[in-house]
């Protein structure tokens, strides 16, 4: 069999990449913070935010994991039913607790009350609803011996020199590198075609210090060109983020918790992005946050990162007992909803053409296969819509929700609206669809 030519359209050619063909065609991914601070219920950093020492948190969490309500065919379902065509789950956050098998640690899943491997059922149950599978694995780890204590982030950054340097002692980096080889090659041997692997993340020193990992870590600490060899050795295809601090080991750049304002670039070239984000303000589940985002934004937020070329990685935090709680099965239904009807103006679609002018309040998406515009109105107007340089270019123009034919505006009421050359002017109905946001969809000559 031939082999796959690669897609991406960054630099550091020296270095091999992963094939992003199927990433920018699905354009929809559902992220799952899942771990022991489920349990705390108050943001997935809390050993970090609260100063929880190793120990204290282990008797707390650890001891007490017991995800009875666990059904990951639940979470598959309601992640394809949104729409969704890949996950990425956090194998490993930064308390360091894994949800597999590991056999290079004690601190996971099997040695709690959930006494088995839950990441297994999870990728396949995933996979079975069409679901690509990726893992997410955090380059810290507050709970490994051999992880070096800084000042910046972690449980004891808040202690002085001295105290860090008596918990450091005996810490080597080189064995933690180690042994984050040694689990990532587990994950990407033991659980199928992995097709994402989502590093986070590095936060190094200033350049004159980079050795020093007291002081933060990056590649130097993660041995970073050893790790980006043997994810490429052990999965050629697989997709990276752009987190390991190394010039060209990525595919992918992962804005957070943001909305770019155009097509994402790097070093002055459009690249592969997917922006990260979630229903509230933290990823892992947090019972008392009241600052859920409504279905009709999380439906604006998808269609703006593929108007302007990029995916939208969507996150959800289960519960404790590993549910999703009503509030994220709420979001996901209504979703699911949206683009049961309009998924055609999302899979596959990209950036419109530049020389089309995008409509007050709308944004474009283009299918350069279907040669299809969608027009997905973000603010329904009075009786029309106007579209510039494209009334000669469009052949028919349709609803998308239900198909129904959208005819140009004519006669008097055209008589009285001056309009660009080449103006294409289309009779809408008065009352808005009863659709989160409404899409036009044009067929190009």
């Amino acid at each position: 069999m031939a082999a796959k030519p690669k897609a991406s359209p960054t630099a550091a050619p020296q270095l091999p990449k992963g094939d992003t063909r199927w990433f920018v065609r699905d354009r929809f991914g559902m992220f799952i913070h899942w771990g022991l601070y489920s349990q705390g219920a108050r943001h997935e950093w809390l050993m970090n935010n609260e100063n929880i020492p190793v120990e204290d948190y282990e008797k707390r969490y650890f001891k007490r994991f017991d995800p009875d309500l666990y059904n990951p065919e639940l979470w598959a379902a309601a992640a394809a039913n949104a729409g969704m065509k890949y996950f990425v789950v956090t194998a490993k956050h930064h308390e360091g607790f894994c949800l597999w098998n590991s056999k290079y640690t004690d601190y996971k899943a099997p040695n709690t009350a959930a006494k088995r491997d839950l990441l297994k059922p999870m990728v396949k149950a995933f996979r079975e609803h069409g679901v690509r599978a990726g893992v997410y694995y955090s380059l810290l780890d507050w709970h490994h011996p051999d992880f070096v204590i800084d000042n910046r982030i972690g449980p004891y950054r808040g202690k002085t020199d001295a105290e860090r340097a008596a918990l450091n002692k005996g810490r080597r980096m080189e064995r933690y590198a180690e042994y984050m080889r040694n689990q990532v090659t587990e994950l990407l041997t033991n659980y199928g075609d992995i097709d994402v692997l989502w590093f986070d993340f590095s936060y190094p020193p200033e350049k004159d210090k980079a050795g020093d990992f007291t002081l933060g870590k990056g590649r130097m600490a993660w041995e970073s060109e050893k790790l980006y060899a043997l994810v490429r050795k052990l999965r050629p295809d697989i997709i990276v983020d752009n987190r390991l601090d190394l010039p060209g080991a990525w595919d992918i750049m992962t804005p957070e918790q943001c909305q770019p304002r155009e097509w994402v670039t790097h070093e002055g070239q459009k690249v592969v992005w997917e922006a990260c984000q979630t229903f509230s303000g933290s990823w892992g589940y947090h019972r008392d946050e009241s600052s859920w985002r409504s279905t009709d934004e999380l439906v604006r937020t998808l269609v703006d990162c593929v108007s302007k070329g990029g995916n939208l990685l969507m996150n959800v935090g289960p519960t404790g007992r590993g549910e999703f709680d009503a509030r994220a099965l709420d979001r996901l239904q209504g979703i699911g909803e949206w683009m049961k009807r309009h998924n055609r103006s999302i899979y596959g679609c990209t950036a419109a053409p530049a020389d089309i002018p995008v409509p007050e309040n709308c944004r474009l998406t283009w299918n350069p296969e279907t040669k299809r515009l969608y027009v997905h109105v973000f603010a329904w107007p009075f009786s029309h819509i106007h579209l510039d340089n494209l009334a000669d270019k469009v052949e028919y123009a349709q609803l998308l929700n239900d198909a129904s034919e959208l005819r140009p505006m004519g006669g008097w009421h055209a008589g009285q609206i001056t309009n660009k050359a080449n103006t294409l002017s289309l009779n809408l109905p008065a009352q808005k669809p009863n659709v989160a946001v409404p899409v036009i969809e044009l067929f190009m000559k």
